[in-house]
């Protein structure tokens, strides 16, 4: 009898503290997301994340300019060469445009410009092998120097696979 009854209160005694066992559970929730590109065409940043957040170009007081953003891309392209161009003029403003600051985007050490005809940045052996390039992102001091504030801008670059045999 007496083992019943410690038997009873052992079940017990372990019923009751079950819900306690579980009172300093944590858990945490981690979003994970990937991309595999095409092995044919792409061109894609080394550093991953940078690309969607605004890239901060610092003033040099010694040089009286702003630093060169530089990124670098991994390229590739099965059959040709890879050409890019700018959608639109690129430059930094700060609401005035007589204080607007241009911009010189090069990439693998080609200019890029806004001229309809793209421009050759890779050629197809490069391509084909696949290449690490960087991009170059420069400031042009204005013909009345910079003007103190605060500027923001965007570059647009769009890249296409040239033509096989153009």
């Amino acid at each position: 009898m007496i083992r019943h009854c410690a038997v009873i209160a052992l079940m017990t005694a372990t019923l009751m503290a079950g819900p306690f066992a579980w009172g300093a559970r944590e858990s945490h929730t981690f979003d994970v997301s990937v991309t595999i590109p095409s092995r044919a065409f792409y061109i894609t940043p080394t550093e991953p994340g940078w690309i969607h957040l605004p890239q901060e170009m610092r003033w040099s007081h010694f040089a009286g300019n702003f630093n060169t953003l530089a990124k670098y891309f991994d390229v590739r392209h099965d059959t040709s060469a890879i050409e890019a161009r700018l959608e639109t003029t690129p430059y930094l403003s700060n609401g005035w445009p007589t204080q607007n600051i241009q911009l010189r985007v090069t990439f693998n050490g080609v200019p890029v410009s806004t001229d309809v005809i793209p421009r050759e940045v890779v050629s197809a052996a490069e391509a084909a092998a696949g290449k690490r390039v960087l991009l170059q992102i420069e400031t042009l001091k204005p013909a009345n120097g910079f003007k103190a504030g605060e500027y923001t801008g965007n570059v647009v670059l769009l890249f296409n696979a040239k033509a096989p045999g153009a």
